[in-house]
């Protein structure tokens, strides 16, 4: 993993950019209960910041999971996988995905209801 973060030549792919990548997807689904999450973008493109947008740090995981050799893409893969199903039980699908998105330009992550940054963060 850390061969991959050195030698990748993609912009949001850094020393470190798989873990931050965790734990910004673990900590999106980190809140109890059952009530549904919303991913939002984030303001700022930066290749730090564009990670706060959940769906952004899952897509540099895959990235990672498509690029690493098998044992590291295997334990990465089973990581991910629990965090999926997580993800896929708290998020609620968008049915207008398909008119804002072109079918395969993006992973099913970026085809869930999206919400507003701060409605999420309590400073409305």
């Amino acid at each position: 993993m850390h061969r991959y973060e050195a030698l990748s030549d993609d912009y949001y792919v850094f020393p470190g950019a798989i873990a931050y990548a965790l734990r910004r997807y673990r900590g999106f689904l980190k809140p109890p209960g059952r009530r549904p999450r919303y991913p939002y973008l984030d303001d700022c493109d930066c290749r730090g910041c564009s990670l706060r947008d959940v769906r952004h740090a899952r897509d540099v995981l895959d990235g990672a999971l498509k690029e690493l050799p098998p044992r590291a893409r295997a334990e990465l893969g089973r990581v991910v996988a629990g965090l999926d199903r997580g993800y896929l039980a708290r998020t609620l699908p968008d049915p207008l995905a398909h008119t804002r998105r072109p079918r395969g330009t993006d992973g099913w992550w970026h085809r869930r209801l999206e919400g507003c940054r701060y409605a999420q963060s309590g400073s409305v």
